[in-house]
């Protein structure tokens, strides 16, 4: 069985990345995934560098990007993506809390969800569901802006995904996990950079 090596990062620039940048620390990197609320002048400055694709969804922090989207980089939100055989389901945004781009109700990320859903079931599935928000109650926060979406929590039960990777809840916070475990799926946050070991069968349709 095949395992890739994923990058995951958001919420925080790297200082390792950027501001001491060594090519070498992307060796082995097979895949680089952004869960939102990044610079997009940081991933264009990633892709730059890296030899594989470099994906993300968008945080609620991230309007810059509808004038100045990262170079060389492949939003997936809204999309099932698939990479070597991984499937990789994209849903940016958080908890609408203000006017503004990337924050939905708990209805309008639903929707989003039904639009996918036909891609889904063709693709029996998907190996990653990659967000910016948690879901509902699993490493979320007490206020609006930072209440996970309940329809996540749904994907989970109704696929059980390898991986659950997500931003928006810093970790200097003080109230969030780097990793915890939902079942079958081990949950994720990305924030600021973590590398996660994914192994990929091949699916039959």
């Amino acid at each position: 069985m095949k395992v890739l090596k994923i990058l995951v990062i958001s919420d925080e620039e790297s200082v390792s990345l950027w501001d001491y940048f060594d090519k070498s620390k992307l060796e082995g990197i097979d895949l680089i995934i952004s869960c939102g609320d990044l610079a997009p002048q940081y991933l264009s400055f990633l892709a730059t560098f890296f030899s594989g694709p470099v994906l993300y969804v968008h945080g609620n922090h991230d309007e810059c990007y509808l004038h100045t989207p990262p170079e060389g980089c492949i939003c997936i939100d809204d999309q099932l993506y698939e990479y070597q055989g991984l499937r990789i389901l994209g849903l940016g945004g958080s908890m609408r809390y203000r006017s503004g781009e990337f924050q939905y109700t708990q209805n309008q990320m639903k929707l989003r969800v039904l639009k996918l859903w036909l891609k889904i079931k063709r693709r029996k599935g998907f190996d990653l569901l990659v967000t910016h928000s948690p879901a509902k109650g699993l490493g979320d926060g007490d206020d609006l802006p930072h209440t996970g979406f309940d329809v996540f929590n749904y994907l989970l039960d109704k696929f059980s995904p390898r991986f659950f990777i997500h931003g928006h809840m810093h970790l200097n916070y003080g109230r969030s996990k780097r990793l915890s475990q939902y079942k079958k799926t081990i949950i994720v946050n990305a924030f600021d950079k973590f590398v996660i070991e994914c192994p990929v069968k091949k699916v039959s349709l």
